[in-house]
């Protein structure tokens, strides 16, 4: 059996570093359960999210994020896709979301993570990561902008309010949708945000080496408190690994199997039963387990390649992680 490559999906068959490849993997999975439906947007957003984190799409300067890269995102748009596949399969014709919907939800996924990216005029930020506790906002903001220009106006409202099950800036009683099956993309949007990056191959690594960092520049690791002292949350990317079994647990108490009502299951009527997406979770929780046991950290050697429009992206984060410690710290 061969192992599962670093930038390939759960079932080791699509490479979700590359926009092609995803796309014509998307494209697939709807044109079957959508037959003769038109996929010319769904082309044309794919096109387009290539071109806004390759630094390509007017306005915008590119991925810098190491963590939230391009591979994040077209992992959580493939996992999108099964996921609106899954749920069509497990529903009467009049449950069912729709052509419409679905294209919706995959194109709300391609662009999730847009508000990490900087504009061509922003003089104040070095780095997407600084925009990590207002990103999702952010995101919603391009959707509004961007939607209309591949003749999907009337779908703004819903967008710019389903792209925040993906974060934590509005409570979910704070989403408001009028349609109930609004509120089912938006979970579905928000699980497959979820199960693709903790089932990663590289998930463990990745919060060390990657989200850590991301962590920093947005002031969630460390941050200066009202009387001037330091607040500690993260101390190290070693300090993310040991939260990790607790993030995990609290995400699936309150969100997949809370808000989100166990959404993750419908990948199971995609793959004959079985559940790729939450094996590879479980694989990579058991894994982290015997890493902190033995505090082996050794173990935790994989080094994936990281898919932004920078040449030396990790090298580049790392300066900026220096920069902006020693300011923080100084200033406290």
């Amino acid at each position: 059996m061969q192992y599962r490559r670093s930038d390939y999906d759960v079932t080791n068959t699509v490479q979700v570093s590359s926009v092609a490849a995803v796309r014509r993997a998307v494209e697939e999975l709807y044109t079957q359960t959508w037959p003769g439906v038109s996929t010319e947007r769904l082309a044309a957003a794919f096109a387009d999210f290539e071109r806004l984190f390759n630094g390509q799409f007017p306005g915008y300067l590119g991925c810098d994020t190491v963590y939230h890269d391009v591979q994040h995102t077209l992992d959580d748009t493939l996992a999108m896709a099964r996921l609106l596949v899954g749920y069509e399969r497990s529903h009467t014709p009049e449950q069912r979301l729709g052509a419409d919907r679905a294209l919706l939800g995959i194109v709300v996924a391609l662009f999730h993570d847009a508000g990490y990216i900087r504009q061509t005029d922003d003089t104040t930020h070095r780095n997407g990561a600084e925009f990590t506790r207002t990103h999702v906002g952010r995101s919603a903001q391009f959707l509004a902008r961007y939607l209309p220009s591949i003749g999907m106006a009337e779908w703004v409202p819903v967008a710019t309010q389903i792209v925040h099950f993906t974060g934590y800036e509005l409570r979910f009683d704070q989403i408001r949708l009028d349609d109930a099956r609004d509120r089912k993309v938006g979970h579905l949007l928000g699980t497959a945000d979820m199960v693709a990056q903790m089932a990663d191959r590289c998930y463990l690594e990745k919060c060390r080496d990657r989200l850590y960092p991301e962590f920093v520049l947005g002031g969630v690791a460390v941050s200066r408190g009202d009387e001037g002292g330091l607040n500690v949350a993260y101390g190290s990317g070693l300090d993310v690994l040991r939260h990790t079994p607790e993030f995990v647990a609290e995400t699936m108490r309150t969100r997949l199997d809370g808000e989100f009502g166990g959404a993750y299951r419908y990948f199971e009527a995609v793959f004959g039963g079985r559940n790729p997406y939450m094996e590879a979770i479980d694989a990579n929780l058991a894994y982290l387990k015997v890493v902190l046991q033995t505090r082996r950290w050794s173990m935790l050697r994989r080094e994936p390649p990281c898919f932004t429009w920078e040449k030396n992206p990790l090298q580049n984060m790392r300066a900026l992680v220096i920069d902006h410690l020693k300011t923080t710290v100084a200033a406290a």
